[in-house]
């Protein structure tokens, strides 16, 4: 991927990793547009040199709005961020929420879905056009206490193996980046300072990294994401005891958050 003089629309990007790495593609000299639903950050975004576009990635309508947008006033966008997501802890046993599982598949999956359907005709008309499509590490090995937001991840990766078999051979090319755990506020206020997550900073340092000496990588895995990733590739014992292992001392972590709240 070229890093400098594109277009590029980032969405659910008010915060986080998506506001940061729009922070760092402007650096480089690019015209970065945020696509987000709260008023509040967006003015945040604006004020560091990022063009804005309200849009709700959950509404199949807004999406079909954001998408003339973006072709009719950045008619030369040519790369595609899908960072909007939605995660939320659940517990099954008591009793899930259908209308927060629904929020978080229509955002975290159907959203980046839709929204291609909407902007690959504009994207394979550009010389060369990129979409990168934010993961996670719970796609590879789930987090049991976020079962529908890990559920969302998985398909994603999925979803863009298939992508860019298909697109093979055009002139869009797909990246997928694989986060850890980074200090952010996706999971709570309490995952901006908690120590066993990445620094986002790190994080955003790393895969820019990765971009710049890989132009044709096609994974964007940090160092922290390593485990998670290849944790199948060990067989189904180590897999299995990876899974336990990492859910048991999560479920240790998510306690001692309770009593501290």
């Amino acid at each position: 991927m070229k890093l400098t003089g594109n277009t590029i629309l980032i969405t659910g990007a008010g915060s986080g990793i998506g506001l940061a790495l729009g922070e760092e593609f402007v650096k480089l000299d690019n015209r970065v547009i945020v696509a987000a639903r709260s008023p509040e950050k967006l003015k945040v975004a604006k004020s560091k040199g990022l063009e804005t576009i309200q849009a709700d990635l959950c509404e199949a309508g807004s999406i079909q709005t954001l998408s003339r947008k973006v072709t009719q006033e950045f008619p030369k966008t040519n790369v595609l961020i899908h960072n909007a997501a939605i995660c939320k802890l659940e517990d099954l046993v008591q009793g899930g929420s259908p209308a927060v599982q629904e929020e978080m598949i229509a955002t975290n999956l159907l959203g980046p879905m839709r929204l291609n359907e909407a902007l690959l005709p504009h994207l394979l008309k550009q010389p060369s056009a990129t979409i990168i499509i934010l993961t996670s590490g719970l796609g590879f090995v789930p987090s049991a206490f976020y079962p529908t937001y890990s559920a969302t991840k998985a398909a994603l990766h999925s979803y863009s193996q298939s992508l860019r078999f298909q697109l093979k051979a055009t002139s869009v090319r797909v990246i997928e980046i694989v986060p850890p755990y980074v200090q952010t506020q996706l999971g709570g206020t309490f995952q901006a300072t908690d120590p066993n997550a990445m620094p986002l900073n790190d994080f955003i340092s790393e895969v820019m990294q990765i971009l710049n000496d890989h132009s044709q990588v096609e994974e964007v895995l940090v160092k922290r994401t390593l485990a998670h990733r290849f944790a199948a590739e060990a067989g189904r014992d180590k897999y299995d005891a990876f899974f336990k292992q990492y859910n048991e001392s999560l479920f240790n972590d998510l306690g001692r958050r309770r009593e501290l709240m």
